[in-house]
Parts: C-alpha cells; structure tokens; sequence
C-alpha cells in the first residue's frame, strides 16, 4: 500500500534547489516518487509501506535544506 507525506522545506529558490532535493529524497529506501512545489515550499514524497520520515529529513538535510517544524 502506498504512502504519501509532505514536507516544507525552507531555503529552496531555484531550480537547482529542486533537483538536489528530488535527487537525495528519492534514494531514501521506499520511496517512488518525489514532488517539488518551488512556490509553496512543499516535498511530496511518495513510497511502499511506511516513509521513513527520520531518512527523508536527513536526506533533505543532505541536500542542503532544512524541513520546517
């Protein structure tokens, strides 16, 4: 059964702020598909079974990017 959970995501303004989170969030395990919204600042993630919300965070962090609390 898929899963879905969306993320603001501070700091993101450009196209190459898209890519680098598509690119990290979507080698978290699970997940299939990754949705960037630039205006809103929302990360749709979408996956099999559970997210792993703890990899997804780390995985925007990796990016570069922090999730909004």
């Amino acid at each position: 059964m898929a899963s879905t959970a969306v993320y603001t995501v501070e700091g993101m303004s450009c196209g190459h702020c898209v890519n680098s989170v598509t690119e990290e969030v979507s080698g978290v395990n699970g997940v299939t598909d990754v949705k960037v919204d630039l205006e809103s600042k929302k990360v749709t993630v979408t996956g099999e079974g559970r997210i792993d919300d703890s990899a997804v965070r780390a995985a925007i962090d990796e990016a570069g990017y922090e999730v909004a609390s």
